[in-house]
């Protein structure tokens, strides 16, 4: 059985959930689809919980209506059969109901979790509704059946897998299994997610549970580019990458794959697929254990990154330094993504700024504390790159007249991350495109 999800805006238009039907009737393996929510869709149910939140229910109510019209010009134009359609319509009402119903009810976490959940819980209902009416063999295995995660807000793969294996030896008989990505339940039996992007991570976690034989994410883009598509003019597909490359991507930028997804495929040995829904016959980028060969693939950019620099003369040979600093950061559960040390000063980055204002507090009692917002790192991924003669040259050469605040190399054999102000990373990244890979 092979695993297929499919993101928002593969499932967003009517005629794009026709095209998933009609892409899964060619299939001759047995399929396990994992849907998102219709693009757009949680945006507006973060707008509506943000509402309840700030007692705007006005605002929430306005929301949550032009939402559901939207809903039933979806269906409407999906659905042909009457008994279908009315199948569907009492769907939407049923789940737009009880968002009707939250807005008497006092704001939570776990209500907000509720909320979120309505979005994957809709679109796999709906897509049953289109199967059914096709004449589809299916079945509709719901993810908070099967997909858990523990008190540390990790997934519990053995538990899934017992349980997913039960479901679907229930449904032997059916081509195509439908379940929703992202939402799970938590340690306690609530509804919980795994977070933005957590989509990709059902697939792979699913894919593992169950020994798929390849994992297939379908998105609006033939594969993982060897740039961003979005600033740089002239861009290629990849044709393959190793595990590591793809994780050093995802965590580093690449928006096609949510960094998290990598590790439960990886793990397993389950190769990945980066398919385009809108071209289906294009190669796309398979992600296997190994590289197809050394050198560059791809560059990336992660946005919003804070730059730290503490700078104390007691550091001079002073052991325990180090630790000192990292027990801030662990304190706050704050991860770290570059760091570079001097005799008197480390820098680092970080990418959340939820608690910066208790981290730098607690620096301060270590040293003089600088904090330098609005800054971007560009990775430069492929495999063995530390190794391969010319890179370095090439990568430095294409630098040209931009200020570097951070290199970090040797880290990783597969990635060299340079850190810039935001405002050049656009720059930066046509310079890179045309120095490294030779495309205007």
């Amino acid at each position: 059985m092979k695993v297929m999800k499919f993101g928002g805006t593969s499932v967003g238009k009517p005629e794009r959930m026709k095209h998933i039907a009609s892409l899964l009737q060619k299939e001759t393996e047995p399929a396990l689809v994992v849907l998102s929510a219709l693009s757009g869709t949680t945006n507006a149910l973060v707008s509506i919980g943000n509402h309840i939140a700030a007692n705007d229910r006005h605002s929430a109510l306005q929301t949550i209506t032009t939402l559901q019209e939207h809903y039933y010009n979806f269906i409407k134009e999906l659905l042909q059969s009457e008994t279908t359609y009315n199948k569907a319509k009492a769907i939407v009402d049923e789940h737009f109901d009880f968002l009707n119903i939250i807005l008497k009810i006092s704001f939570s976490e776990a209500l907000s979790k509720d909320i979120l959940a309505q979005g994957e819980l809709l679109s796999t209902k709906i897509f049953s509704c289109y199967l059914e009416e096709i004449g589809e063999s299916f079945a509709l295995l719901p993810a908070l059946e099967f997909m858990s995660i523990d008190e540390n807000e990790e997934p519990q793969i053995g538990s899934i897998r017992t349980r997913l294996t039960q479901l679907i030896n229930q449904n032997k008989d059916k081509k195509v299994l439908v379940t929703q990505g992202y939402i799970c339940r938590n340690a306690r039996g609530e509804v919980d997610n795994l977070k933005r992007g957590g989509s990709d991570y059902t697939a792979s976690l699913v894919a593992a549970a169950i020994n798929a034989s390849v994992c297939e994410i379908w998105t609006d883009i033939d594969g993982m580019h060897n740039n961003d598509p979005r600033i740089v003019n002239k861009t290629v597909p990849v044709e393959q990458l190793s595990f590591d490359e793809a994780a050093e991507l995802a965590y580093f930028g690449a928006k096609i794959l949510h960094p998290a997804s990598i590790w439960p495929a990886q793990q397993y040995k389950i190769p990945v697929k980066l398919l385009n829904t809108m071209e289906p016959d294009a190669k796309g980028t398979l992600i296997t254990q190994e590289a197809a060969a050394a050198g560059v693939k791809a560059v990336a950019a992660k946005d919003n990154i804070i730059a730290i620099k503490v700078k104390s003369g007691r550091m001079l040979l002073a052991y325990g330094f180090l630790r000192k600093i990292f027990e801030v950061f662990e304190k706050y559960k704050t991860p770290i993504d570059m760091i570079t040390t001097s005799e008197v000063a480390v820098s680092l980055t970080i990418d959340n700024p939820e608690f910066l204002k208790s981290i730098i507090k607690e620096l301060e009692v270590l040293g003089t504390v600088e904090v330098d917002e609005g800054q971007a790192i560009i990775s430069v991924v492929g495999h063995n790159i530390n190794e391969t003669e010319e890179i370095i040259k090439k990568l430095f050469g294409s630098i040209r007249s931009i200020p570097i605040r951070m290199v970090s190399y040797g880290g990783s054999r597969h990635n060299i991350s340079l850190l810039v102000a935001a405002e050049h990373k656009t720059q930066l990244l046509q310079q890179l495109n045309k120095g490294m890979f030779g495309l205007n």
